[in-house]
C-alpha cells in the first residue's frame, strides 16, 4: 500500500488506473485505498491522493476539474470567487467547455456545466500554475462580461456586485471591460452600469 501512496506523491497526487496497472499495482489494492479514504475517485479511471497538500492558493478541487476535463475553463461564479469579486460562496465549480465537446462524468467535485460557443469560450483564458499542474480560468474582465451574459440565470445582483468590486481595484481596466463586453455581446447591457459607476 505504501508503494502505491508513494507513486501518487511522485505524480503530484494524481494517477490514472491504466498507469497504476502499468506499474503492476492491483485493482483490489486501489479499491481498498479508496474505501479507507486514502485516495478518492474523481471520475472513472482517475484518482487523487486525499492528503496531498495544496501547492498554492488554487483550491485542490479546481485542479481535480482540470485533470478530469482537459478543455475545461473555470468560469462565472467560481472565477469570481477565485478573484475575490463576490461575497457569494459557490457550492459547485462552474466550468465551461466548447459546445462541440462532451462533458465527462465526474463523481467529485460537484460541477455546474456550461457549453460556450467558440467566440465566448476561447477569449480571455488565463493559465495559472499550481506546482506541476495548470488550471485554466477566465480573466476578471471576461468573467464579469460572462456574468452579465448569464445574469438571468445567475442574478443581476451578482453581476453588479462583481462589477462594483472590480472597479474598486487599483488595476481596474475600463477599456478591457468594454472589449470583453463587446466579445460577449453584452455591451448595451453592461455599459450603462459602467457609465453610472465610473461617472
Amino acid at each position: 500500500m505504501e508503494t502505491i501512496i508513494q507513486y501518487f506523491k511522485n505524480h503530484s497526487g494524481y494517477a490514472r488506473m491504466k498507469e497504476l496497472k502499468a506499474a503492476s499495482f492491483h485493482t483490489r489494492d486501489i479499491a481498498n485505498l479508496v474505501e479507507s479514504g486514502i485516495i478518492e475517485k474523481i471520475k472513472p479511471g482517475l484518482y487523487r491522493l486525499v492528503d496531498m497538500p495544496e501547492s498554492s492558493s488554487i483550491p485542490d478541487s479546481y485542479i481535480d476539474v482540470m485533470q478530469a476535463i482537459p478543455k475545461g475553463v473555470i468560469c462565472l461564479l467560481s472565477a469570481l470567487d477565485y478573484y475575490h469579486l463576490t461575497t457569494y460562496n459557490p457550492s459547485e465549480i462552474y466550468v465551461a467547455i466548447p459546445m462541440s465537446e462532451k462533458f465527462p462524468s465526474i463523481q467529485y467535485p460537484p460541477i455546474r456545466k456550461y457549453f460556450f460557443p467558440e467566440r465566448f469560450y476561447s477569449a480571455g483564458i488565463n493559465t495559472v500554475k499550481s506546482g506541476k499542474h495548470i488550471i485554466r480560468i477566465y480573466n476578471r474582465e471576461k468573467t464579469i462580461a460572462d456574468m452579465f451574459r448569464y445574469r438571468k440565470k445567475l442574478g443581476d445582483d451578482l453581476a453588479l456586485e462583481a462589477l462594483k468590486t472590480y472597479l474598486k481595484r487599483k488595476d481596474a481596466n475600463i477599456n478591457r471591460l468594454r472589449e470583453y463586453a463587446e466579445i460577449c455581446q453584452v455591451k448595451t447591457i453592461m455599459l450603462p452600469y459602467l457609465k453610472a459607476l465610473v461617472g
